[in-house]
């Protein structure tokens, strides 16, 4: 840690920007935090915990709509109650974001909040345009840029112009539509696709290529699977070439024809918020997309310049922003750390859940790994069968000889609590026979790791109930 007491600006408030203002502080700095708009970012205002409510919210709308026990417990349609359950949604928001921003800026003196829209003046100085129309200067020893992403929007024909939602207007609609159209095929237009469909939306998704066209092709599979089950139209390889907004209705030209709905959800990725930030002007490099390009120490091509989250090509979690934050906040204040994504765990909250850690199968081949892998279905694991809902998959990926796990991907309705297994895993180097060696609780799910990697040296078929 350096002896000075180096003053630190941050652009933004949210996950990034939080955790490198609490540490930068915690190591001896003054820190002056400057935000446009809310504070606290996306995640919990308008991304993470709306938008994991809402999911909650469907889910619990589906099952008593549905479920496999339907046999024994009688299934009552429910009625949705759209107001209240958004009046509960912000009321959450509203009050996570006061505990975890608002309080903690407040009660923590060497940090100063200014609200107003900043840019580089030069490499050091930073002119801050204030709420009421003034501007005002601010200098700083190093900057970190946090200013995160916002929705993409495809250049489609008649698209600009129509009261098109993105997530955001999606999570806070004050109405379910009888018809919802999704242009998307990744996190953001599959969760909230489920979660209207359950809520009671007739939902159609036009996927450009398959779901979750960059993962496994067993994943979009599957998910394709399950949404088709629920009545969800799934349509792959489709693209819209042109849209219109007649008289209170979309009509979405496609390679696969003519489609109508209510309302249209376009969730086709993000773009990072840099182009108002004058980073030219402190010689900040960005990348052909826009995003600041970053080492693995958080520094931009500004030597006292940083940036963390999504306005880089970080992987867009806030997770990752915020442990990039934390390290950039310790490199600005001579310390040195690195942000190891080798082992990042990653969640889709449709149903089933999506969870991946590490290296796919055709990554571990680009990277120039020889493979073998293993897939168990989940009429293997008995918590599933325990259950009733075998949908989904566990796949192990292992490097050929040694049989060490060099990725783990998972389609099950408790991906999510599984997949932190494999993480750890993953990141101790340990092998499919160190899997195999551990005891792991019968009758959870995460017992399939183990069941799977079972499955490189035995017929799991012929195991008893919990044989070690």
């Amino acid at each position: 840690m350096i002896n000075e007491s180096p003053h630190i600006a941050i652009i933004g408030s949210g996950g990034a920007a939080m955790a490198c203002a609490l540490k930068a502080v915690e190591r001896g700095a003054r820190v002056t935090l400057i935000e446009r708009g809310t504070i606290g970012g996306t995640c919990v205002n308008i991304g993470c915990v709306p938008s994991k409510i809402m999911i909650r919210a469907a889910h619990i709308a589906h099952l008593r709509r549905e479920s496999p026990f339907d046999g024994g417990i009688s299934a009552i349609a429910p009625t949705i109650q759209r107001d209240n359950l958004l009046a509960q949604q912000q009321g959450r928001v509203d009050e996570l974001r006061h505990a975890k921003y608002e309080k903690i800026l407040e009660s923590t003196l060497d940090i100063n909040l200014m609200h107003g829209e900043a840019r580089f003046k030069d490499g050091h100085t930073l002119i801050v345009q204030k709420l009421d129309g003034s501007e005002r200067e601010v200098p700083f020893d190093r900057c970190l840029v946090a200013t995160g992403a916002s929705a993409a929007i495809p250049p489609t024909p008649g698209l600009k112009g129509t009261p098109y939602w993105t997530s955001t207007e999606a999570l806070v609609s004050p109405a379910i539509p009888p018809r919802l159209a999704v242009i998307g095929s990744s996190v953001v237009a599959l969760e909230l696709a489920q979660a209207y469909a359950r809520l009671g939306s007739k939902v159609t998704i036009l996927a450009r290529h398959t779901l979750f066209f960059r993962e496994d092709p067993a994943i979009g599979v599957a998910v394709a699977e399950a949404f088709r089950t629920e009545g969800i139209d799934v349509r792959t390889q489709t693209q819209a070439s042109s849209v219109s907004f007649v008289d209170g209705e979309f009509m979405l030209v496609t390679n696969q024809g003519e489609f109508r709905a209510d309302k249209l959800l376009v969730a086709t990725g993000r773009s990072p918020n840099t182009r108002s930030l004058g980073l030219d002007n402190a010689g900040v490099a960005l990348s052909p997309q826009g995003n600041i390009v970053i080492d693995d120490q958080m520094r931009s091509s500004a030597p006292d310049i940083y940036a963390a989250g999504d306005c880089t090509d970080q992987p867009q979690f806030v997770y990752v922003a915020a442990a990039a934050g934390t390290r950039a906040a310790i490199n600005m204040t001579g310390g040195e750390a690195t942000l190891d994504l080798t082992a990042m765990p990653a969640v889709v909250f449709t149903d089933p859940q999506v969870a991946t850690v590490s290296l796919s199968e055709a990554e571990a081949h680009d990277k120039g790994i020889e493979t073998v892998s293993r897939t168990l279905t989940l009429d293997n694991v008995p918590r599933a069968l325990a259950n009733f809902d075998t949908r989904g998959f566990i796949k192990i990926v292992a490097e050929a000889g040694s049989l060490r796990l060099v990725g783990v991907q998972v389609v099950a309705p408790e991906a999510g609590e599984l997949i932190q297994t494999a993480a750890i895993a993953i990141r101790a180097r340990m092998t499919v026979q160190d899997i195999t060696d551990q005891l792991f609780p019968y009758l959870t799910m995460v017992e399939g790791l183990k069941l799977c990697a079972q499955t490189f040296t035995k017929d799991v078929k012929q195991l008893s109930c919990c044989a070690g």
